[in-house]
């Protein structure tokens, strides 16, 4: 039984991970949550959770981690949180969630990003410039290291019902958003199936299956 933690499940996109793993055979999610009160909604859809948060330090989190096949990093400051928390947890939170995998072991990484991250020339036109610039550096960080990373890109997320299909030519995209339950299932195939290993995958809604597009990243 392959144990994934993910860190930022409270998410929308975390959400649908933990849920969509729990259908997976072989693999058991475990929910990292910052508070007590969001557990029941967990063992309410059969998945363990555990309360921890990103100030702890490195060697506290790879303490977490050390029973754990991977890692999925989806948390967020959020939208309504000043620059500080985008540096402290985009940036500096993912980068000691790196570096404690490193630590424990825990060598399969998802990263859930953003696209237009390593295109600098957007960022200046975006009203998420900081968050950007945030994802870029620790993008950048995670590619440097050993671990077996897989870094989802999606555009603008929506709370539609997923598609199951997308495009990562985002030049040739009708729109720039995916549903969060789309970005979802691109996370948990990746884990499920080893794709797209140490690559980096753009997506929106597009007319590809998923996992025909993770198969060519």
């Amino acid at each position: 039984m392959k144990r994934i933690l993910i860190i930022g499940a409270n998410g929308g996109i975390g959400t649908f991970v933990s849920k969509q793993l729990t259908q997976e055979s072989g693999f058991e999610p475990v929910a990292m949550l910052r508070k007590e009160d969001q557990q029941p909604k967990f063992s309410g859809m059969g998945v363990e959770s555990i309360v921890a948060d990103l100030s702890q330090s490195v060697d506290a989190l790879a303490e977490i981690m050390t029973d754990f096949d991977g890692v999925v990093f989806t948390a967020g400051s959020g939208g309504s949180t000043g620059y500080d928390k985008t540096l402290e947890i985009d940036l500096d939170g993912a980068v000691k969630v790196m570096e404690a995998a490193e630590k424990s072991d825990s060598k399969r990484f998802i990263m859930v990003s953003v696209a237009g991250a390593d295109d600098r020339e957007s960022w200046n036109s975006s009203p998420i410039k900081p968050y950007m610039i945030a994802k870029h550096y620790a993008d950048r960080v995670l590619k440097n290291t050993e671990l077996e990373y897989t870094i989802i890109r999606p555009g603008s997320l929506t709370d539609d019902e997923g598609s199951g299909k997308i495009t990562s030519d985002l030049s040739k995209a009708s729109n720039r958003s995916i549903p969060r339950e789309d970005v979802a299932t691109a996370v948990t195939l990746s884990i499920v199936n080893n794709l797209a290993i140490r690559k980096s995958v753009e997506m929106v809604s597009g007319d590809t299956l998923i996992e025909e597009v993770l198969s060519q990243a």
